[in-house]
């Protein structure tokens, strides 16, 4: 297998070119927080505090973590963001980060919202996907029920049906704009009916054109083969499998879980195993025709993206593989890349300041706890404000 390409993350002028001195200066300050576990986990303690007792922080979020890591509050403002971002051969995916009450009411105004991001994405030519979390759309209780083989009340199954409902209109949203749409994953004990849904969708949108794509979580040990099934159930059906590949998003919770209930974990037995399976499903999505969005932060398996296109001949400005990275992370990848003619994408999350806090939670964690994440940013941002000012 492949293990290096030509293309080199380390230039650091092309990575940040799409920041000026003061908008590099704050991310600075971002990243020395987030370097310092102490710090960021303080810093999320006392936000949590301020938005309760209703201090005015709203400011200082907006220049620091909700600033760096979100595109803006609303579609517009965050549009904006990703015209600059497009300037640079970076594409964008608008990502409604908000999580609702988890009532009927709350799923229909994200359903309306996530709508309203694939109408106005369709205005453009650099906003070539939409993306649901089906747990933004029903409740995931009954999809747990579902999955354990219990019998749903008529309540229960009139609900699902409705959230059955707002999965296909958005992906035929999708289908009839010319976008193409990202089902995220979720938690392994209600993933085989997010997979059941998501393969419906695929017989319905993906026969002349692939529209709709799954998300595999690869520290789960089952999920390479999972992912071949999956081609295996499109070549019988008739309709082309999309596939967005990442490690995952989900492991400490499913380690508890599998622990409290006492079944097998489904985690990886090794971060090594992961990267071995996230590797061997790249390859296996490119060689087998399987559309493909590569969704990692990892250097090594960027590089091995970039060296199976080439193996394999594809056109890298095709949509055949995409690559994508998090708004706000691994610049370095994303426009070096998107220099070299690949096509990238950005997820870029909006919504309210106080409502998207718990993905701005989610980020700091990630990143203080990703061995080297924050600290092999926070080198970068340095190295790259000493550039500039040896260049004046």
């Amino acid at each position: 297998m492949p293990t290096k390409s030509t293309i080199s993350f380390d230039n650091l002028k092309v990575a940040f070119a799409s920041k000026s001195n003061s908008e590099l200066r704050k991310m600075h300050l971002v990243f020395a927080m987030l370097n310092n576990k102490f710090v960021s986990d303080l810093g999320i303690a006392l936000t949590n505090i301020g938005f309760k007792l209703g201090l005015p922080i709203k400011g200082i979020m907006k220049q620091t973590m909700f600033g760096h890591f979100c595109g803006g509050e609303t579609i517009a403002e965050t549009i904006e963001d990703c015209k600059s971002l497009a300037k640079f051969g970076v594409e964008s995916i608008l990502d409604y980060s908000v999580e609702g009450k988890g009532d009927e009411e709350s799923f229909d105004k994200t359903c309306e919202e996530i709508r309203q991001t694939m109408v106005e994405s369709a205005k453009t030519d650099y906003m070539p996907f939409g993306v649901i979390k089906v747990t933004g759309l029903g409740d995931y209780h009954i999809l747990i029920k579902i999955q354990a083989g219990e019998a749903l009340n008529p309540a229960e199954y009139q609900a699902y049906e409705r959230c059955k409902g707002r999965v296909d209109l958005l992906c035929k949203t999708a289908y009839d704009l010319g976008l193409k749409i990202l089902i995220d994953a979720e938690e392994s004990w209600f993933q085989d009916v997010v997979d059941t849904l998501t393969y419906e969708a695929m017989e319905k949108y993906n026969k002349e054109k692939c529209v709709v794509y799954n998300t595999y979580q690869m520290y789960r040990h089952e999920m390479l083969g999972r992912l071949k099934e999956a081609k295996v159930l499109a070549d019988e059906l008739g309709f082309l499998l999309g596939a967005k590949l990442v490690r995952g998003a989900y492991m400490e919770k499913e380690a508890e879980r599998a622990e409290e209930m006492g079944y097998p974990s489904p985690i990886q037995p090794s971060k090594a195993a992961t990267d071995m399976d996230y590797n061997f499903g790249v390859e296996f999505c490119i060689a087998n025709g399987v559309y493909l969005v590569s969704g990692s932060h990892n250097e090594a398996s960027n590089h091995l993206v970039v060296e199976l296109i080439e193996k394999y001949g594809i056109d890298k400005e095709s949509d055949r593989v995409f690559f994508a990275q998090l708004y706000g992370m691994s610049d370095n990848i994303s426009f070096n890349l998107a220099d070299a003619g690949y096509r990238v994408l950005k997820y870029v999350p909006y919504g309210p300041v106080e409502k998207v806090m718990p993905y701005l939670i989610r980020r700091a964690s990630e990143n203080s706890s990703i061995a080297g994440q924050s600290s092999r940013e926070f080198s970068m941002i340095k190295k790259e404000v000493e550039r500039r000012k040896k260049s004046k």
